[in-house]
């Protein structure tokens, strides 16, 4: 890791009266504030995990891009150099607040973290289905979500569900840090198949969009070395500035809109719930079941 905690971590925010939503007149000022104010809920959520960062310089409706290789950056900055196939890459590590508020300076809108930590990076802490709706409706989705639920339940392993901020939800299963990527994609393409098999006409593993004919595609390719999901309580570059919000599973039923849960309604549900994602980064289940 390189990065040194003796500098002074002063991030210097600049054009805060930048509009980022226009519609709903948010500005990179009201972005700031927001992760000034989300840090102690998402910070555990990012520490020592590489960061790739969804920026939009000029807001949500203008260009965007990700970016992964953060070589220019303050002394106190810390990022981790990780070795692919084909290149090294020089990873941000959100490691404290000022870091956040530097990321989020640069037009950081969306936090999309490894799902393993820089001490065992072939280790995921934890493993994800990602229910992607494209085609279908989301009612439709609520039922695999439950179904899914249902088996990991037979199964004896906790799950804990999240909106994914746009149109999708996240179920996560705590790892702590155990198993290889490799026994980890087993698993999760075992649950899948046995979830399409109870639900044949509405759920595929078919990745191609143009062949799932409107069934729901339950994505086990995220879990895999290098692949990134979007943290919890991170915003979303889509109407509304959505966040990426913690759910009950008794409120993963009909009526469930990811759209309720915003920039807006996030501090209520963290004063009322505190953060129903904590034990994704707990001790982990057992695999071998």
């Amino acid at each position: 890791m390189n990065g040194s905690s003796s500098k002074s971590k002063k991030p210097v925010l600049t054009h805060l009266d930048k509009l980022y939503w226009p519609k709903e007149k948010i500005t990179k000022g009201d972005v700031i504030a927001y992760y000034e104010e989300i840090a102690p809920w998402i910070l555990p959520h990012l520490k020592n995990r590489p960061e790739s960062l969804k920026r939009f310089p000029n807001g949500v409706t203008e260009l965007s891009f990700f970016q992964k290789n953060v070589t220019d950056h303050p002394d106190w900055v810390k990022t981790a150099k990780i070795q692919h196939a084909e290149k090294v890459v020089e990873y941000l590590l959100i490691q404290d607040k000022p870091t956040l508020l530097y990321a989020a300076n640069l037009g950081c809108i969306e936090f999309h973290p490894f799902l393993s930590c820089v001490r065992k990076l072939q280790s995921p802490t934890y493993m994800i289905f990602d229910l992607d709706p494209k085609g279908a409706s989301f009612i439709k989705l609520i039922e695999v979500a439950q179904v899914l639920h249902e088996v990991l339940e037979e199964l004896k392993v906790p799950s804990y569900c999240k909106t994914s901020g746009a149109t999708g939800l996240h179920i996560t299963i705590p790892l702590g840090a155990k198993y290889s990527y490799e026994e980890v994609q087993k698993f999760v393409q075992a649950v899948a198949l046995r979830v399409t098999k109870l639900l044949p006409k509405t759920t595929t593993l078919e990745r191609s969009l143009s062949k799932r004919g409107g069934k729901i595609y339950i994505d086990c390719h995220q879990n895999h070395f290098g692949q990134t999901v979007a943290s919890v309580y991170t915003l979303r570059a889509r109407p509304g500035a959505p966040v990426s919000t913690p759910l009950h599973w008794d409120e993963v039923r009909k009526g469930l809109d990811p759209k309720d849960y915003t920039i807006k309604t996030i501090f209520s549900r963290l004063k009322k719930y505190n953060d129903l994602y904590a034990p994704v980064l707990a001790k982990g289940i057992n695999l071998k079941l």
